[in-house]
């Protein structure tokens, strides 16, 4: 299992779940990728992003004015 990051500030909707999904296709099942993002939208759009790809949120957190979260491919 590999954590891979990706820091998505200053980016807008749509472009960090984009990139989410630009980096999905290099996880491997069990891998875990850690995003920032200060999007406003971010929570919901990566929210949203998980339950259509079928993978799994596991925790999302403000922090310093960003959302951090991990998912797990």
């Amino acid at each position: 299992m590999a954590i891979q990051t990706l820091d998505a500030k200053g980016l807008k909707c749509p472009q960090p779940t984009l990139k989410v999904t630009a980096m999905a296709v290099k996880m491997q099942p069990g891998d875990v990728l850690e995003v920032t993002a200060d999007c406003q939208t971010f929570e919901k759009d990566v929210r949203d992003w998980c339950t259509r790809s079928k993978k799994v949120l596991l925790w999302i957190k403000d922090e310093g004015g960003a959302k951090k979260c991990q998912i797990q491919f």
